[in-house]
């Protein structure tokens, strides 16, 4: 890394710690509750306000309000089995002005998608195996 650019890096992380304070607060207000990942590691400021500025930044995108982006968070959440995540983003996007039937519906999408990754998996392979239109005889 060029010397001027590292010496940027190490200007910004000199203020890490308050950065973290802060990205803390907007995300209590953001999600209603600070996320038990943040507590653990905040032990490490630099690491905490790169990663949780990038993930700020990213769950907020400028194209989709917040409402929009808390769907997408609880569709992420239900099909990567994270149950902590998708209890957070469910209540977020509830304050963001979801209603019960769109979280429903959002979670209803994800389990479709996991559904179709399973079949289109396993189906192949279950072709690669049997062979074409054999798979129902015995």
């Amino acid at each position: 890394m060029k010397p001027e650019n590292e010496q940027l890096i190490n200007d910004f992380l000199a203020h890490a710690d308050d950065l973290g304070d802060d990205i803390t607060e907007d995300v209590r207000e953001m999600l209603g509750v600070v996320p038990f990942i943040f507590t653990l590691l905040r032990d490490r400021p630099d690491i905490f306000a790169l990663s949780a500025i990038a993930d700020y930044r990213i769950s907020r995108p400028g194209s989709l309000d917040a409402k929009t982006a808390e769907l997408i968070a609880i569709a992420a959440a239900a099909g990567a089995g994270a149950d902590n995540c998708l209890k957070v983003h469910m209540g977020a996007a509830l304050k963001e002005g979801a209603s019960r039937d769109e979280v429903l519906d959002a979670l209803l999408i994800a389990a479709m998608i996991g559904k179709t990754k399973v079949l289109a998996s396993s189906l192949r392979q279950l072709r690669d195996v049997c062979g074409e239109g054999q798979a129902s005889k015995k």
